[in-house]
């Protein structure tokens, strides 16, 4: 079988490779794009409640057997010792050479037993990991549904939704029959909805109240409608939320959800990794988009210090994949990260150019603008790249442009640079329209950018932590 390794074969580097891919926009899916429309959805998580399903867009592993803690301790960097059951972590590998890899949410349900939920990355170098070693482990691996089902059935091992909000708590009780538990944030207890006991983590992906409920997938629509029962009932006016709002929440709360997985160079394992994944991967189809191009897939990288995840490492474990560059690296120069408020006569501007004749800017589409699988848009300080924007979005509730990314450590918050917008050539993907480039400013904010995202997580979240 074609690996990822004959597929970088044929192409002169694997930026070339990345930025000429042909998998087109990428698609949140099976989720309706719009269920009102995408700023009342946006608004929703503010002002009301919100319903995100969840149960399409991520990957689903599950890791369990007698080896199953010391086997995730050893792939990821979190420390493993405060990690009790019915608790969950912001999982985070990398490579030997400290490059990250993807994330995931891991929960932990029984003493043997872990559910990861994610993006592909993660999960495909969990499973190299326990193929290449001698771990007691099973992994039962259900990949995110199709983008493009084409009227095909969809089934997952389970559904998941999420509700927050400030309204968010009376529909609990509502569901529940009753007050829910005092659960704290990103902890795991049991709640009733309807006639199911259902699982429930404390979580808000934009600051506000609410909780994650996953169960058999089987039960899925009676569960969604309870729901929304619970919430008429309780006088809430809960708000589904399509395709086209769901991850532009990620832009008020601060996480970077694509970073480009740092496993295209490198040696030895890294070697075997790339002839261990197929040419039909995330990793051989993915794409990078924006105006930064590098001969040095490297120079797309980050590292856990950069996205704020420092704090997660469990430096008193004997051993895990990356520990002593990140040794290395943690008293370095490490970049930061950051929000990128994008001004509105410059983004204006750009639109604009959409109505005139000629070559027009880049288009810049509503909410999410995002075109590829990672992108790296330049940040510049006069003629210098200080930085890198990694995702980007329209806020309705903020009413503008936001974009999350790293610069170097001597930028600091109310800088004012300068964002080159669009590519500087033609490529293959069938993402990118006939274009010219826009410099566009951007004011570096706090992240989170949002205040009640700031103040409303838990004091061990990475998300304050990169507030302080």
């Amino acid at each position: 079988m074609p690996s990822l390794s004959d597929v970088i074969a044929q192409h002169k580097n694997p930026v070339e490779m990345l930025r000429n891919s042909k998998i087109g926009m990428y698609v949140y899916p099976v989720v309706a794009p719009e269920f009102s429309n995408w700023r009342d959805e946006q608004r929703a998580w503010r002002e009301s409640a919100v319903l995100f399903d969840q149960s399409h867009h991520m990957d689903e592993l599950i890791v369990e057997g007698p080896d199953a803690e010391a086997f995730l301790a050893h792939v990821g960097i979190n420390g493993f010792s405060n990690f009790d059951l019915n608790r969950a972590k912001h999982f985070v590998p990398v490579t030997p050479a400290g490059h990250v890899i993807g994330d995931m949410i891991i929960f932990r349900e029984r003493a043997d037993k872990f559910i990861l939920v994610g993006r592909a990355p993660t999960a495909n170098w969990t499973k190299f990991q326990a193929a290449i070693g001698k771990w007691k482990v099973r992994l039962i691996h259900d990949p995110r549904s199709p983008s493009r089902p084409d009227g095909e059935r969809v089934l997952r091992t389970h559904y998941r939704f999420q509700i927050q909000g400030p309204d968010a708590p009376k529909i609990f009780e509502v569901m529940n029959g009753g007050p829910v538990p005092d659960i704290k944030f990103f902890h795991v207890d049991w709640i009733k909805i309807g006639s199911k006991d259902v699982q429930a983590l404390r979580h808000g992906m934009s600051g506000a109240p609410g909780l994650e409920v996953w169960g058999p997938y089987a039960d899925k629509h009676y569960v969604q409608s309870v729901i929304l029962e619970s919430a008429k009932k309780a006088g809430v006016d809960l708000v589904q939320c399509g395709a086209r709002a769901y991850s532009t929440n990620t832009l008020e709360s601060g996480w970077i959800p694509s970073p480009l997985p740092g496993i295209y160079t490198g040696d030895g394992m890294m070697q075997e990794y790339r002839d261990y994944l197929g040419a039909d991967s995330y990793e051989a189809v993915g794409s990078i988009g924006g105006s930064y191009v590098s001969d040095n897939i490297e120079d797309y990288y980050v590292n856990p210090f950069e996205l704020g995840y420092g704090f997660y490492i469990g430096w008193k474990k004997d051993d895990f994949v990356g520990k002593d560059a990140l040794t290395r690296l943690k008293d370095a120069k490490n970049r930061k990260k950051v929000t990128f408020e994008w001004n509105k006569d410059d983004v204006l501007k750009v639109i604009a150019s959409g109505f005139e004749d000629g070559t027009p800017y880049k288009w810049i589409d509503f909410p999410q603008p995002n075109y590829a699988s990672s992108s790296a848009d330049m940040v510049m300080q006069g003629d210098k790249m200080v930085g890198m924007s990694m995702f980007n979005g329209f806020s309705f509730n903020e009413r503008c442009m936001l974009s999350l990314g790293v610069v170097d450590d001597s930028v600091e918050v109310g800088d004012v640079l300068t964002l080159k917008w669009g590519e500087p050539d033609d490529t293959g993907k069938t993402s990118t329209e006939t274009h010219k480039q826009a410099e566009i400013r951007v004011r570096v904010s706090p992240t989170p950018y949002s205040r009640e995202a700031r103040e409303s997580y838990a004091a061990d979240s990475w998300r304050t932590k990169a507030a302080e």
